[in-house]
Order: C-alpha cells, then structure tokens, then sequence
C-alpha cells in the first residue's frame, strides 16, 4: 500500500483522503501532548502564588547554607530569633522559610502559647512560654498549625500535597520531624520531594512517605 505524500499532493492540488485528516506529524504531536499530560510528574501544575514561592525557594536556599544540625537549648533574640544559618533543627527549615513570606513563626507561636499554654504539649516540664525554644519543637508547631485552622487530612496520595505544604512525621520512639513540600518531584510517581533537616543539614529530598505521616498543614494559599 503507498503511504499518501502531503508533499506530493501539495504539489499536485491533490485532497487527502478523509480518514487522514490533518497531516500526520501533528496528531502525532498533539497525541504526545495528551499522553504527557496524563502522565504523573509531567501534568501542568497551578502556578504559584507569591507566598508559597518565596517559601519554596528560601527552604531551598537552605540546602547551600546550613550543612549541619544541633538541638541544643540556645538563646536567642525575640522577635525574629535564630540560631546561626549553618545549622539548626528540622523546626529551623520551617521557621526560616515563612520568615522570608512575613510569618515569624517565634512571635506567633509564643503569643498562642501565651493565651492558652495548656492546649500545647506538656512534655518539657515548662510552665510558662519560652521564646528561645518554643517555635523549634515540632510538636508545638502542629499545635499552631492545628489551632490556626492550617490542618489538612492525611492520606497516601502524593497528589494531596502540594508545593509549600508542611509535612510532620512520627519517626519512632517518640522521635518527630518536619519539613517542606517542595515543587520538584520524582517523575513517575509525580511525589513531591521534601526540604528537611534530618541531621545531615538542609537536603532536598524524595522522602515524602518514607516515614509515617502524623502532620499536614497548608498555611500559605
């Protein structure tokens, strides 16, 4: 059977037979569109909005500054407080990336707990706030999140979170961790990769459920 030549045709004032349609490199085309579009990792994401962006790319930025990780009790300024860049805890990627949006999570953290201590977590033997640390513990953070009406349900679909997303997980022996979603993601399930610091400093990573999920939250819109 000859194959039908647009070139030829083209040339000879010929029609295209009816079943051929338009010429074939673009069904091609318009085909590969649809089935990369259908294909997760490869779907056209909602762009972000400017909060959710600032987030993303200061939890990033991270990555090339802090390369270590320590949990020690440091004092530090109120409002706008931090340890220094290079190192920190997972609650530090977090604080430090909403402060870049105009969230300082140390002020709005301490100011809940100052109207209803008793609704966080009694597990430090504190009796009062404490600025210096408060904001840094992950379950505290959930708490704010939670009272602030941020909380999200929980599933398995890597779909459900988003870019900008915060994520806690319980990692065993009563042992939490928290981190950011970011907009980079693993090409054939489409998951989100994470920023976190686990101990190894800031890292960009495929870790979304790698531990159990006991926190989503979605502060920015």
């Amino acid at each position: 059977m000859r194959l039908w030549n647009f070139r030829e045709a083209k040339a000879s004032n010929k029609e295209p037979p009816s079943h051929l349609g338009e010429p074939m490199p673009k069904r091609l085309l318009a085909l590969c569109c649809f089935v990369l579009a259908a294909t997760p990792g490869f779907a056209q994401a909602a762009p972000l909005s400017t909060a959710v962006r600032t987030v993303i790319d200061s939890a990033k930025a991270q990555t090339r500054v802090t390369t270590g990780y320590d949990p020690s009790y440091v004092r530090i300024g109120y409002p706008g407080g931090d340890v220094k860049p290079e190192t920190g805890v997972c609650a530090d990627v977090i604080i430090r990336a909403f402060r870049k949006a105009g969230v300082d999570l140390q002020k709005d953290v301490h100011e809940d707990m100052a109207r209803k201590f008793t609704a966080y977590p009694q597990r430090w033997g504190l009796k009062r706030p404490d600025t210096n640390i408060d904001h840094r513990r992950v379950p505290n953070l959930m708490t704010f999140f939670r009272r602030a009406g941020k909380e999200l349900p929980i599933t398995a679909q890597a779909g459900d979170y988003l870019p900008g997303d915060v994520v806690a997980w319980d990692l065993g022996g009563g042992i939490t961790h928290i981190g950011i979603v970011s907009e980079e993601r693993e090409a054939r399930s489409g998951r989100h990769w994470m920023v976190h610091n686990i101990g190894r400093g800031a890292r960009l990573e495929d870790v979304l459920f790698s531990w159990k999920v006991i926190g989503h939250y979605r502060y920015f819109r």
